[in-house]
């Protein structure tokens, strides 16, 4: 397809997918918002009164504001209002075409400035994947904007362990998109790191093949990796075609590509600042994850928090039958969880 290549006024190149790929989309009939971010377009959808009490949900790779289309009608209709940003490179947001670009702590600085553009204040934080591991970044580091926190399958990368070990300062130039590759699909890469027994209680080979195959597979493809979910996920064509329409071709998927491998490019010294930080947090801290997710939602990563946040003293923690994707399957109930979780702390 055609497309136009965008430079910022210090000279980095991005691309915006085309308003047309996001025409009827079901069960997402939202109005697009946007705000600049680093000389970056961020989109956001902007549910509910204005005035009300401000809810922020964060998503991870390879979605996009989309995959909480099953919360947002449930929170707004309970009274509040519901913003859902894309991260750059993601949805609707611009895509820059730099395969440097993706980093935790600058994904951590974009949320930063769209919460002080927008002026959000004593917000309830819910984040989810790459959503919680750069969302808590802000929460550890800047606690004055948020009233209360609900974390699903996420944490922080270093609780002070690595969540998932894997080696560190890959240079994402060595490896290219192969055209050739016999791993060419999602599927394939599945059933790849089925055969080698990677898919075990400790995932961290699988999210080091992960990394890889998402920089180079021919046929990656966002709708792949939600339908092949842990537990399992029935999307329709329709439905599908919503979580691909941000890619429609390879030059729109530096994001896609390279947000997985931020997890071998992490700071230890920034890290651990924040889990220290994080340790501080003394406001609401409830964390809901999926019990079949076994890359991020493990139980050990959820007492990590539940056991070293001071807020999360007391609170319902749960594990409820889900997989990664939890918002897909349990969204309805996400949403159900979160405002009883705001009317009750």
């Amino acid at each position: 397809m055609s497309y136009t290549v965008f430079t910022t006024e210090d000279g980095r190149d991005f691309v915006r997918t085309p308003d047309e790929c996001f025409d009827n989309l079901p069960d997402f009939p939202y109005l697009p918002h946007y705000v600049e971010i680093d000389g970056l377009r961020m989109h956001y959808v902007d549910e509910g009164p204005k005035d009300a009490e401000v809810v922020l949900l964060l998503h991870g790779q390879p979605d996009w504001s989309y995959l909480y289309r099953k919360m947002i009608p449930g929170i707004v209709q309970a009274g509040y209002r519901v913003i859902v940003p894309d991260m750059i490179g993601m949805g609707r947001s611009d895509k820059p075409t730099d395969i440097h670009t993706h980093t935790v702590y600058g994904h951590a600085a974009w949320w930063l400035e769209l919460i002080n553009q927008l002026a959000l204040q004593n917000i309830t934080l819910f984040g989810q994947d790459w959503g919680g591991f750069t969302g808590l970044q802000v929460v550890a580091h800047h606690p004055e904007y948020f009233r209360r926190v609900l974390i699903s399958n996420s944490g922080l990368f270093l609780m002070p362990e690595p969540i998932l070990n894997v080696p560190q300062g890959i240079n994402r130039q060595d490896y290219p998109v192969d055209p050739d590759a016999e791993i060419r699909t999602f599927d394939d890469f599945v059933a790849n790191c089925a055969a080698k027994g990677l898919i075990k209680e400790d995932m961290s080979e699988f999210f080091q093949a992960w990394m890889l195959y998402a920089l180079t597979g021919p046929e990656l493809k966002a709708s792949d990796n939600l339908r092949r979910d842990f537990g399992g996920i029935e999307l329709t064509d329709d439905e599908a075609r919503a979580y691909d329409a941000p890619f429609p071709d390879e030059v729109f998927m530096t994001g896609i590509r390279t947000l997985p491998s931020m997890g071998s490019m992490i700071d230890t010294d920034k890290s651990l600042a924040a889990w220290e930080a994080l340790k501080q947090f003394e406001k609401p801290f409830l964390t809901v994850f999926g019990e079949y997710d076994l890359l991020v939602g493990s139980k050990k990563t959820q007492d990590a928090l539940i056991n070293n946040v001071p807020g999360a003293k007391g609170l319902p923690h749960d594990r409820i039958p889900a997989g990664h994707f939890i918002q897909e399957t349990q969204g309805e109930e996400l949403a159900r969880r979160l405002v009883n979780f705001m009317t009750s702390v």
